[in-house]
């Protein structure tokens, strides 16, 4: 066994999905609400959660939220881009590295995470991004870390479901072809086919918070029903009035196939 198999089957513990939590939105956008400061954000994170996906930068400020036994793994995300800025409207989807992978072990990272955007409207553009991916995973695969493929499409608040399924269905072999070891995206309609045509393991993102609990959490259960191996959640997971709650919840969801009702009323969502 590998140092990279180690790691990946303490994210997937003994056959078990994964439930990571996303708290690297400053790193492109702004610092959300209930992500406004670190340091009291992880104290709001349940010890059912498997990782943290975070920035480098903030990895070395929060370290102690990774430093005890049975803690989160913490996962870090190398490559900085431009289809994260939502709020200045940028739509060109342009990547470039922002640590090395040897930075981010150097830092404590057990895990990186690279996003991949394609059909950005420039084919210069596509070779770059697809070219930047390969480097740092390749570079990942010398240093035994497993990498997270991100499949990101470009504009992804304005296209429509057939071309969001278009294109994470073709993103994610890709980038299982370019040699991620796991992916995280977006969930389709037709979610079954993206699992279908990928041979590593997949995670479903929850994307914006939803306003009732039980929807996001309706979310979680038809991504693992239809085969993902864990979700990545951000803002459902945090921006609750009971982060904790509603994290025991999406773990019994993920990893105990609990119906999103009976959770619900479980863990007075």
């Amino acid at each position: 066994m590998t140092g990279k198999d180690i790691k990946m089957n303490k994210l997937l513990s003994k056959g078990e999905n994964a439930v990571i939590v996303a708290i690297d939105h400053g790193y492109m956008d702004d610092p959300i609400p209930g992500m406004e400061n670190l340091g009291k954000t992880v104290e709001k994170i349940d010890s059912c959660i498997d990782g943290i996906l975070l920035s480098p930068g903030m990895l070395k400020n929060i370290g102690h939220a990774f430093a005890y036994k049975g803690a989160p793994m913490p996962i870090v995300r190398l490559n900085w881009s431009t289809v994260f800025c939502f709020e200045w409207g940028y739509n060109k989807a342009y990547a470039r590295q922002a640590f090395s992978v040897k930075d981010a072990i150097a830092l404590g990272a057990e895990i990186v995470l690279i996003s991949l955007t394609l059909k950005t409207g420039d084919e210069k553009t596509d070779v770059e991004n697809v070219e930047l991916f390969g480097r740092l995973c390749n570079e990942a695969r010398e240093y035994g870390i497993p990498v997270i493929g991100e499949c990101f499409p470009n504009n992804s608040d304005n296209i429509s479901d057939e071309e969001m399924h278009d294109q994470v269905l073709r993103g994610c072999r890709i980038l299982a072809e370019l040699g991620a070891d796991m992916i995280k995206t977006f969930y389709t309609h037709k979610f079954a086919e993206v699992i279908d045509g990928c041979p590593v393991p997949i995670f479903g993102l929850g994307g914006h918070a939803t306003p009732n609990p039980l929807d996001s959490l309706i979310l979680a259960q038809k991504e693992i029903k239809e085969g993902a191996r864990g979700v990545v959640f951000g803002r459902n997971a945090i921006q609750r009035p009971d982060p904790i709650a509603y994290q025991k919840a999406l773990c019994e969801v993920v990893k105990r196939g609990m119906d999103p009702r009976e959770a619900v009323l479980k863990y007075g969502l």
